[in-house]
């Protein structure tokens, strides 16, 4: 039995119709599927439909899954090891890595960011229970989505479930933030224990999607930015103060980042004009080069950071947990000024973007929106009369393994931005047209 390969519903890998591998099938069931069709619908930085420019969870996820292919390759002619079958944890497959992108963000509601914290903090205020996006890809995965011939998930392979766990953990540990839900963490603490995976870490495979997730933010998202006249690549707005201490102060306030990149041993505020005004020299340079063409300077300039990034990951042993470790590589160690790097990037489209007044003002109506939304559903005798049929009837069937207002996070997680507006409308503004249109 090769335990990368097995399902928790098809455990003799009964045949397909085609000779296609495992894994193969785990990519058509994922692309083929509701919730990665939804992805296209929901917002990656700026809201859904707000231009054909600007990227979508679908677009970002797409784009993560192809340079986590291609990492993946290239790594496995780079480290002899992974050939050697030591441990199934300690293999990277492109073809898992590239299905555990397209299906790391299933998990995100609508509105982004802006979402998660709603429905999390309607949870835990109410009902004492947690909402969080990596979990709910869990649940969307191993429960709620349906293919042909299953009532119960894609039951997708092992090896592409535990790629996708970047958060190894049980959500109901006290002061847990990621994670995994204790429903489905059940099905994948069993497989971690199959594995004989170490408390607390991650397959490599679970390592690179999560580090070429932060690839793609950090350069996608600043080339959006600079689309969209956010960021403005001028000798002035690298200078600014003001922009300067606003990255710092998001570098400070992220624990993870604190923990993972060793910030105490540099000068922050330094590295940080430091980095910005590097990527203004790179963008008047390619600027002239190009002929003064903002919109090739702007695609060549991703370009360039995507393949500095990607060709700096490789993996080293981890002394903190006897594991390995899949990190910017540079000379046998770990190369924690590109490291540093790609977090400033990162916190310089989040300060630009996200913070940014018309932003804020756009995620406080979907704030609105959401907990409208959820005043209508959260009561069940009500709730149930405004939900479609199938949902209803779901819950009725399984009422004893999950509660009501579990359901009603699921039903407003899987909207689209434009579903949730539509629902909203339907509920509290005047509208026209025909209530026999298709949901």
């Amino acid at each position: 039995m090769n335990i990368r390969k097995i399902r928790f519903h098809e455990p003799d890998h009964t045949p397909s119709s085609e000779d296609r591998d495992e894994y193969e099938k785990d990519y058509a069931r994922l692309i083929q599927s509701p919730a990665f069709r939804r992805l296209q619908g929901k917002s990656q930085v700026f809201g859904a439909g707000s231009g054909d420019y600007y990227r979508t969870r679908l677009t970002h996820s797409l784009e993560v899954s192809q340079i986590a292919r291609e990492v993946a390759r290239r790594l496995g002619k780079t480290y002899p090891f992974l050939a050697n079958n030591e441990h199934p944890g300690l293999k990277l497959v492109p073809e898992v890595v590239e299905c555990a992108a397209l299906a790391h963000d299933l998990g995100h509601p609508p509105f982004g960011h802006k979402g998660e914290e709603v429905l999390d903090r309607i949870l835990r205020d109410r009902y004492g229970v947690p909402y969080e996006g990596n979990a709910q890809n869990f649940r969307i995965l191993m429960f709620l989505e349906k293919r042909a011939g299953s009532e119960r998930g894609l039951d997708l392979t092992a090896a592409v479930l535990l790629a996708i766990n970047k958060y190894p953990y049980n959500m109901d540990e006290p002061g847990r933030m990621k994670g995994v839900y204790p429903m489905e963490w059940k099905g994948i603490e069993y497989l971690r224990d199959l594995w004989g995976m170490p408390a607390g870490c991650s397959t490599l495979e679970a390592q690179l999607m999560d580090l070429c997730d932060d690839i793609a933010y950090s350069t996608h998202d600043i080339e959006d930015g600079i689309r969209a006249g956010k960021i403005l690549l001028t000798e002035e707005f690298v200078e600014d103060d003001h922009l300067v201490e606003g990255v710092v102060r998001e570098i400070l306030d992220d624990p993870a980042s604190i923990a993972a990149v060793q910030w105490e041993s540099t000068n922050l505020k330094a590295m940080v004009r430091r980095v910005l005004e590097s990527y203004y020299r790179e963008w008047k340079s390619i600027f002239v080069q190009y002929g003064r063409e903002t919109s090739r300077t702007r695609r060549e300039m991703k370009a360039r950071w995507v393949s500095k990034f990607a060709s700096g990951v490789g993996i080293i042993d981890d002394p903190k947990t006897g594991w390995k470790r899949v990190t910017f590589v540079k000379e046998g160690a770990e190369d924690l000024e590109l490291l540093r790097t790609m977090e400033i990037l990162k916190k310089l489209a989040w300060v630009t973007l996200i913070k940014d007044f018309r932003v804020q003002r756009l995620q406080k109506r979907s704030e609105n929106m959401l907990i409208r939304l959820w005043d209508s559903l959260e009561q069940y005798d009500t709730g149930r009369l405004l939900l479609p049929p199938d949902w209803v009837e779901s819950y009725d069937n399984q009422k004893g393994e999950w509660p009501w207002e579990r359901v009603v996070a699921d039903y407003i997680a899987g909207m689209t931005d434009a579903y949730a507006e539509k629902v909203y409308t339907e509920l509290f503004a005047s509208r026209s047209g025909s209530i026999y249109e298709r949901d």
